[in-house]
């Protein structure tokens, strides 16, 4: 983790190491505040997500051959699962040929730097084209995925 010029860089990836991250935050921790998803699959996954619209991501991996995408649900998100251990170290949603992402913290190199307790959030309710708006607003807009 680095602060560069007004910046945040964090890095994260699985437990193997397959699947790796570079977040690039414009807003400090304190603005990124951990969500805890209360769906099934993040519950079972622990998934504490975290964004920032004005943020870059860019994703990547060892070995492309072992990185699953996982769809459930509405059908509008990938979750980026390692072939090799099973971590989910983010999920991404393709809007109007754009692609948005939320990265797991529990995948950061530096967990512990997100050390507030998660907010519970339950999007279970939520429609289609209502939950496409709120990632476009909420979730990280710039993300590179090469695999």
């Amino acid at each position: 983790m680095g602060q560069h010029g007004g910046t945040l860089h964090l890095k994260g990836g699985c437990h193997c190491g397959n699947v790796r991250f570079r977040f690039v935050c414009a807003e400090p921790i304190a603005g990124l505040p951990p969500r805890a998803c209360g769906c099934a699959f993040c519950t079972k996954h622990g998934g504490r997500w975290t964004s920032d619209p004005g943020g870059a991501l860019h994703l990547y991996a060892s070995d492309s051959g072992a990185v699953n995408k996982y769809r459930f649900g509405h059908g509008t998100a990938d979750f980026i699962v390692c072939g090799n251990c099973g971590a989910v170290t983010a999920a991404v949603s393709d809007i109007d040929a754009k692609l948005y992402a939320v990265v797991n913290v529990n995948c950061l190199d530096d967990p512990a730097s997100f050390s507030e307790p998660s907010a519970a959030v339950d999007y279970e309710g939520e429609e289609r084209a209502g939950r496409l708006d709120r990632r476009k607003e909420r979730w990280i807009g710039e993300v590179t995925v090469d695999f």
